[in-house]
């Protein structure tokens, strides 16, 4: 099946990581946000080019003070209307939601850029947590939704990068005997082995880092397969 791509010149920089342990508060735990710090590969700076209102709340209904310009700062969080960020104040540091007009890129499209991210994100988000797959997912998104596969191959051609991951569900068959005890002369069964049977294999292909193709040893209906545009790529 041919996935159309969404291309965007989009390097995410690596310099800044977070614990992956690092978990959210329940008072920060609002489903249209996207917690850029819970994705260590996904982190952000933009350049901050005018005073902003700084607010609690992704609503804006509570302001916290006010972010000074002319400053670099790193996006912990999005929503399509705003980013959370950590800066400099007109007082002291300060942290919370501002809005996209405050920020300045080289690509001046970053603000659509976000947007689209922050759409195919939330989309994304769902699928992992109903420990499910979909084409144009990438690998470490399958890997979070459905962990490591059992199997795995890789193949690299002029044309880029290809492979395959297979996730397999095994039943366990007990293997048993009669035996019969030297001693007392009497029988009893015993366990002599145990067979791995396979129940179910679901298998996740990928082309230059990208979900091309999935195929489930049980049948499931075509309509339920899911597709999603491959991941932004940025360049800030």
């Amino acid at each position: 099946m041919k996935i159309l791509s969404l291309l965007l010149l989009f390097v995410l920089p690596l310099s800044a990581q977070t614990n992956r342990g690092e978990r959210k508060s329940l008072l920060d735990n609002d489903p249209r946000v996207v917690y850029l710090t819970e994705m260590p590969d996904k982190q952000i700076e933009l350049m901050i080019i005018k005073e902003a209102p700084v607010y609690s709340d992704v609503d804006g209904k509570q302001k916290l003070g006010t972010i000074l310009a002319n400053q670099k700062v790193k996006i912990e969080a999005i929503t399509d209307k705003a980013y959370k960020v950590r800066g400099k104040g007109t007082r002291d540091g300060i942290a919370g939601w501002v809005g996209p007009w405050a920020f300045a890129s080289k690509d001046p499209q970053f603000v659509e850029n976000l947007k689209k991210f922050y759409t195919r994100q939330l989309e994304v988000n769902k699928i992992i947590a109903e420990k499910d797959v979909a084409m144009g997912m990438t690998t470490e998104e399958v890997a979070q939704s459905l962990g490591r596969p059992t199997k795995s191959t890789l193949r690299q051609t002029p044309e880029g990068q290809s492979g395959k991951w297979e996730f397999i569900d095994y039943d366990e068959q007990k293997n048993y005997a009669n035996v019969r005890d030297p001693v007392t002369g009497n029988f009893y069964r015993q366990l002599v082995s145990v067979t791995q049977i396979e129940k179910s294999k679901r298998v996740v292909e990928f082309t230059n880092g990208a979900v091309s193709a999935i195929e489930d040893t049980e049948s499931k209906r075509a309509d339920n397969m899911r597709i999603i545009v491959p991941p932004i790529v940025f360049g800030w």
